[in-house]
């Protein structure tokens, strides 16, 4: 193999680079990103970039060293595989050919019908953007209660905004970790000063504000939209990688195509842990994947199969998640939400540890995460006691 391309300039893409380097590939090296900027950071968009802490969240890394050509400002719009393995990139700027190639192209985030403009939150542009837009007084509606529309609203009432947050699900975080613990978050937008409306749909964005379903409307001078993602896969349309929903890889990152893998936020990977495809589009996944899917371009032997992991920071509030908790029998509180300022929920089935969400609980997050892994019994019991330590919850 002497040309490896990496599509997509986000975490998933330097990653790429730097673990085909640190196992050995000597080869040609290019990176496309059809972003102008150096590859970066998101997570600080919607924290730090959004509050003024920061500007610039450029990820540390040694092109020089990686011998990789950076190829800024291109974007990938179709894919030519050879029937011997390989092919052709097309690209904004011109065709490259590739011996192998890596697939990170990310997701862009879902907009809503509308004349009226939007903003998301995607790049740091959109953060620079919406940043000089969050002025004291002026009224920010945001579409959607998840983790981008909770920290956007957290940003925006930090500035002196008058924000309403609008929900079509019942709870927030309803889509991320259920109603049922969504509704223990409600009580933080009013404590920030924030109106929220869930159960409510929007019809349309427009000039001045959000017309709703129902009829009424919402008056602002700025629209956030924040209601998902869907994964950058429109430009490897009649190439031959199989797609749905996401790019169908693996447990060890391969797609259908050989001498291609796929990483990040536009990859469904295969988990042998939960027996089915998973599309995690967080950081820890992009930051962890790579790892794997470089050495399985390289012919080594890889899987990932890592317990998913997210962190949200919102209304002055840590909230972390491991696992996956949709088949769970039960749910087990670790404190009281409508009392303790510290708490966690357990999602558990049998004396197996599924899942655990944890509100300013770092310690129960990092052993919950340990145990899940592991797929060690514990005493359901104890999990519900928030003075037991999680780590001894476990039955040996």
């Amino acid at each position: 193999m002497d040309r490896v391309i990496v599509v997509g300039g986000g975490l998933a893409g330097v990653r790429s680079v730097e673990a085909l380097r640190a196992k050995g590939y000597e080869g040609g090296l290019t990176l496309v990103s059809a972003e102008p900027h150096r590859p970066y950071d998101r997570p600080p968009l919607s924290k730090a970039v959004l509050l003024g802490d920061a500007d610039d969240t450029t990820v540390d890394a040694d092109w020089d060293a990686l011998r990789c050509e950076l190829r800024l400002g291109e974007r990938a719009t179709g894919l030519e595989l050879a029937s011997a393995g390989g092919g052709t990139l097309r690209t904004t700027a011109g065709e490259l050919p590739f011996d192998g190639l890596v697939i990170a192209t990310g997701a862009a985030p879902i907009t809503l019908p509308g004349d009226g403009p939007q903003h998301v939150l995607r790049t740091i542009d959109d953060a620079r953007r919406l940043r000089e837009r969050l002025r004291a007084g002026a009224r920010i509606a945001i579409v959607g209660a998840g983790w981008i529309g909770a920290e956007v609203a957290t940003a925006a009432a930090a500035k002196g905004c008058a924000v309403t947050v609008v929900e079509a699900a019942d709870a927030p975080l309803a889509g991320a970790v259920g109603a049922r613990i969504g509704a223990h978050t409600a009580p933080w937008y009013a404590q920030a000063g924030v109106r929220l409306l869930t159960g409510v749909e929007v019809a349309a964005v427009e000039h001045g504000g959000l017309a709703l379903a129902d009829g009424g409307r919402i008056e602002a001078d700025e629209v956030v939209v924040g209601v998902g993602v869907r994964p950058e896969t429109g430009w490897l349309a009649g190439s031959g990688v199989e797609v749905d929903g996401g790019v169908l890889v693996d447990e060890s990152m391969r797609t259908s195509a050989p001498g291609v893998v796929a990483v990040g936020d536009c990859a469904a990977w295969w988990s042998r842990r939960y027996g089915r495809r998973m599309l995690v589009e967080h950081w820890d996944t992009a930051l962890h994947a790579p790892e794997v899917a470089a050495a399985a371009l390289l012919g080594q032997d890889a899987v990932y199969d890592a317990v998913p992991y997210f962190w949200s920071e919102q209304f002055g509030r840590m909230v972390q998640y491991a696992g996956h908790h949709r088949a769970a029998e039960r749910l087990i509180y670790r404190g009281d939400p409508a009392a303790d300022p510290r708490w966690a929920a357990c999602w558990v089935t049998g004396d197996r540890l599924e899942a655990i969400v944890t509100v300013d609980r770092p310690r129960d997050l990092v052993q919950a995460r340990r145990i899940i892994a592991a797929g060690s019994p514990v005493d359901v019991d104890a999990l519900g006691d928030p003075a037991v330590p999680l780590r001894k919850a476990m039955i040996s």
